[in-house]
């Protein structure tokens, strides 16, 4: 079977070669020129990203990949901020410092001096609901966020009486809408949150969330759970069933970079849609036990190396992505996919997913589990 390599009328598409499948098929492999479409049709916006050459570890997104970025999926302006932490000096870039600034809301820059810097925080940076509609957090591609293993980063929640209430319909409204771009986020652990679970850097609920040009490396959450997830990140209550964007975005990236949780090495949700852009998903790893729910004796999880998405109607949509390297216990080493009222469907286009391992219940693809009525469309893409 070959992968359609029809793109509408913008983009430029050659058929470069042909690789088989595992299960006997065989998938076009193509390469696109610059002026290829986006997922929804449309032509896309320039994303310069800071973080392709990193002094330190690997770089923001999967740098082969080139699907056009709709605007909406774009960096945000940062030429404005509503603050800036540090004086140009790394000790002025504080952990009280950042969370003070992240908390005043608006847009929140860093001025830590020309070098790479690292700042650790002692507890999550806390989103108030009322300090938008629009946040904007931009490292510069300088910034790196540590929660040292002790603590989750950053965390907004919509329906979080603390963090203000500002709508009596807050699984469902339309701000904050908080963009994360040019930023790294490593060894953070949300193992200790008992009520809000899962989401080792990000826990992310209500409102809006987007990421662009962001590195996720060594971020952990709950070891065990039939449903907890995303050692990355976790979403819930996208306003209208919006999709979270990810763009030119790295979720481990090599042996030793990678991020682990029960379920969603990088990514989980529920109820949520995904559009995911010319970014990397590697060596991860879902290591829970025994499925969801649970299988007798077992203490549950154990699905999605790279995705976990859970809930009814939702889209995920990949093109320009690499996902490889990943491994699992139970299902999905690349991703799962579970439509509890079999009406979601997964769009992946010009993408690779490779040697992910582990787990069973790959009813068309390998390395993606789901419902057998569950609609994949494939496009330009390699599965093997």
């Amino acid at each position: 079977m070959r992968a359609g390599a029809e793109h509408g009328s913008c983009a430029r598409v050659t058929i470069s070669g042909m690789l088989h499948r595992r299960v006997g098929l065989s998938i076009g492999l193509v390469a696109v020129g610059p002026m290829a479409c986006h997922p929804d049709g449309g032509s896309g916006v320039e994303v310069p990203n800071p973080l392709t050459d990193p002094e330190d570890g690997p770089p923001a997104g999967n740098l082969e990949g080139e699907c056009a970025v709709p605007p909406e999926a774009g960096l945000a302006d940062v030429s404005s901020p509503t603050t800036v932490v540090g004086d140009g000096t790394p000790e002025s870039c504080t952990a009280e410092a950042t969370i003070e600034a992240i908390a005043g809301g608006g847009v929140i820059t860093f001025d830590c001096g020309p070098e790479p810097v690292v700042i650790t925080l002692d507890r999550p940076a806390k989103i108030f609901n009322d300090t938008g509609p629009e946040i904007v957090i931009d490292g510069g591609g300088l910034v790196t966020l540590s929660g040292a293993g002790r603590t989750r980063i950053l965390y907004m929640n919509t329906c979080d009486e603390a963090q203000r209430w500002t709508t009596d319909h807050c699984n469902d409204q339309d701000h904050p809408r908080l963009t994360v771009q040019n930023l790294t986020f490593i060894d953070a652990s949300s193992k200790n949150e008992r009520e809000n679970d899962g989401g080792g850097a990000i826990w992310a609920r209500g409102g809006r969330l987007k990421l662009v040009n962001t590195r996720f490396f060594n971020n952990v959450c709950a070891d065990t759970g039939p449903d907890v997830g995303g050692a990355a990140v976790r979403v819930f209550d996208q306003f209208q069933g919006q999709p979270v964007y990810v763009v030119s975005s790295t979720f481990g990236g090599a042996d030793g970079f990678g991020n682990t949780c029960s379920n969603g090495g990088g990514i989980s949700s529920i109820g949520v849609s995904w559009t995911i852009l010319n970014s990397l998903f590697s060596h991860n790893h879902a290591i829970g036990n025994g499925g969801n729910p649970s299988q007798a004796g077992t203490p549950g999880g154990g699905s999605g190396g790279a995705i976990y998405n859970d809930g009814n109607t939702m889209t995920l949509s990949i093109c320009g992505t690499r996902i490889e390297h990943n491994e699992v216990v139970t299902h999905g080493s690349a991703i799962f996919f579970v439509t509890n009222d079999h009406s979601g469907n997964i769009r992946i286009d010009q993408s690779v997913i490779t040697d992910n391992r582990g787990g069973s219940w790959y009813p068309e693809y390998p390395q993606i589990s789901g419902h057998d009525d569950t609609r994949i469309e494939v496009t330009a893409s390699v599965i093997e």
